[in-house]
């Protein structure tokens, strides 16, 4: 609700796609600086400890800001508002996100030969709340402001209270190497990791680029919704709630399909469909098949995300796992302040074209990554 929500609502606030766009930018700069020191934190002290903390500090922060926009419902302080909340939501989200990925790594090394099973259920429990999250955000946002954020802050409230009841996902590092370690540090020593791994640092540079063409698609969403498709907020949010459910169905089948065909066939198939959605979604010519390329988009992405999850939790070693997860979304992550600000500096007129850009950027990265990968021994079981 909060990462398609938020720009929603500054768009609803400020009428401006330059501002939506740099919220977005805004969203996702604090995220990449919170890696380092998260990871740590997460090493150190556990991700279900972080993950409270995480979800408690976020309730407080849209708690505050749904006061603020019902008291100041449009003018310079509800666009500051809206803008503060882009930012403090970003960190928040990543901090949360990442002691949940390390929880999940930890599950998937367990199982073994079945990890690809466990990304793919833990994938399917974020795309069903990431199917119900935006339709949600767009329908209560038509109703006011504060109503949506209210709603947030409850979810976010449920999160911390639910992981307060659960048992321990794994124990805090205590060494001392780690108790000594600055949080710099720890993203020093997970880009060292990846780096000492190629395969993990070909499939996340492709990704990477291929985040790219996704990032720009989710910051110039609304307004290509809304200006171009002449639709509402609402409608904006229920392509990424259609996305979400047809990623889930991905998903569901990747899973056993990667049984029958191994890793690396699978995830190449969803690399080709990817590109070639995105380059469609370009010149899509109406909402509808906008909605549904961008669905089929999703859920290629969605594919390739339990190769990447896989290959991850069999290649990263257990005694930095949450500073050399940090190091990979990091670099996951890094394309998405910029498609932000290309969407900011963007004419609307002109948003399909430099999607389309991106779209080629993606082909060549994830060409590269896979044939890069089809050698490796993680991807070929």
């Amino acid at each position: 609700m909060s990462t398609y929500g938020i720009p929603l609502l500054v768009l609803a606030t400020t009428n401006s796609a330059a501002l939506t766009g740099l919220a977005f930018t805004l969203e996702w700069v604090p995220r990449l600086a919170a890696f380092g020191w998260a990871g740590t934190l997460v090493d150190r002290y556990g991700s279900r400890t972080v993950f409270v903390l995480a979800s408690l500090i976020r309730a407080f922060v849209l708690a505050a800001g749904a006061a603020l926009l019902a008291l100041q419902p449009d003018g310079h302080a509800a666009s500051a508002t809206v803008m503060v909340l882009a930012a403090s939501t970003g960190v928040l989200a990543e901090v949360s996100y990442l002691a949940t990925e390390t929880a999940g790594a930890a599950v998937a090394r367990d199982a073994g030969e079945r990890a690809h099973r466990v990304q793919g259920t833990l994938l399917g429990i974020d795309q069903s709340a990431t199917m119900a999250g935006p339709a949600l955000a767009g329908l209560l946002l038509a109703a006011g402001a504060p109503q949506m954020l209210a709603a947030v802050t409850l979810c976010s409230t449920l999160a911390s209270l639910f992981a307060r009841r659960t048992p321990r996902a794994e124990p805090p590092v205590t060494s001392a190497d780690a108790s000594a370690e600055a949080p710099s540090g720890g993203l020093r020593a997970g880009l060292r990791t990846v780096r000492s791994l190629p395969a993990l640092t070909w499939l996340v540079a492709g990704l990477a680029l291929s985040n790219l063409a996704t990032g720009f698609l989710q910051a110039a969403g609304p307004v290509m919704v809304t200006e171009h498709y002449g639709r509402s907020a609402t409608a904006a949010g229920l392509v990424w709630s259609a996305a979400a459910a047809a990623t889930l169905v991905a998903v569901t089948t990747c899973r056993f399909a990667i049984d029958r065909a191994g890793l690396w066939k699978v995830g190449a198939s969803c690399a080709v469909l990817a590109s070639l959605a995105c380059l469609a979604t370009a010149r899509a010519p109406g909402y509808r098949s906008y909605l549904v390329l961008v669905a089929v988009l999703m859920a290629a992405e969605g594919g390739m995300a339990i190769v990447l999850r896989t290959v991850r939790a069999r290649l990263i070693p257990t005694g930095a796992a949450a500073s050399t997860l940090a190091a990979t979304i990091l670099i996951l992550l890094s394309p998405f302040p910029l498609a932000g600000l290309l969407t900011a500096l963007t004419p609307p007129d002109l948003l399909g074209h430099v999607l389309g850009g991106c779209a080629v950027l993606q082909a060549i990265g994830l060409a590269c990554a896979f044939t890069r990968l089809r050698t490796d021994p993680a991807a070929r079981t």
